[in-house]
């Protein structure tokens, strides 16, 4: 599984269209087989930077999502969204592996 980590530079003022924008994408994401974990807007924080968390069953798996949101309806209708209400200044993705399941029994055999 890869997990791709985006941080996006929101336009402060518009932090309501980028909600409107993060939640149209939600469903999009799992409908190409992601699964997604959400996005998180400013709060007690910056005021600028929003993230967001979705997984793949492998980096293939997540480049053909890439390849094929460009070319459905749906994504393109968001892509030109976010354009033309201009919220996005900048975003830098991430990809990592995530460790979901927990066991104490080799930090025990470390430590004798």
């Amino acid at each position: 599984m890869i997990t791709c980590y985006i941080t996006y530079e929101i336009e402060p003022a518009k932090t309501e269209a980028f909600e409107i924008y993060a939640k149209a994408w939600i469903p999009l994401v799992e409908r190409f087989g992601g699964t997604h974990h959400g996005y998180f807007l400013p709060h007690e924080s910056a005021n600028d930077l929003a993230v967001a968390l979705f997984s793949f069953p492998s980096l293939a798996a997540y480049e053909d999502y890439r390849a094929r949101s460009f070319e459905d309806g749906s994504c393109l209708a968001a892509f030109q969204y976010a354009k033309d209400n201009g919220i996005v200044r900048r975003y830098d993705r991430t990809f990592l592996r995530p460790v979901l399941e927990g066991d104490l029994a080799p930090l025990k055999a470390a430590m004798g």
